[in-house]
């Protein structure tokens, strides 16, 4: 038995896909690096620090979560 192989034509190559569940999966886990991260920044300042930007410690996993939203919107003013 014999096996014939055909090459290629030039500046064709076949890369390998990634599904579509990997690609899901790296991106996820792009975003929990980056919450993470804002989120380790965030535990590093002190209370003082967070009261300038206009957060107190017990916001800081809803401010790492919700990074397009302005906590300070979201207070009633008064």
């Amino acid at each position: 038995m014999s096996t014939t192989y055909s090459p290629t034509p030039l500046g064709q190559t076949s890369a390998p896909r990634i599904p579509s569940a990997v690609k899901s999966f790296w991106s996820a886990f792009q975003e929990w690096r980056k919450w993470e991260r804002v989120r380790a920044n965030l535990c590093d300042l002190s209370d003082r620090e967070l009261l300038d930007i206009g957060i107190g410690r017990g916001e800081i996993d809803y401010v790492a979560s919700n990074r397009d939203t302005d906590p300070r919107g979201a207070r009633s003013a008064g």
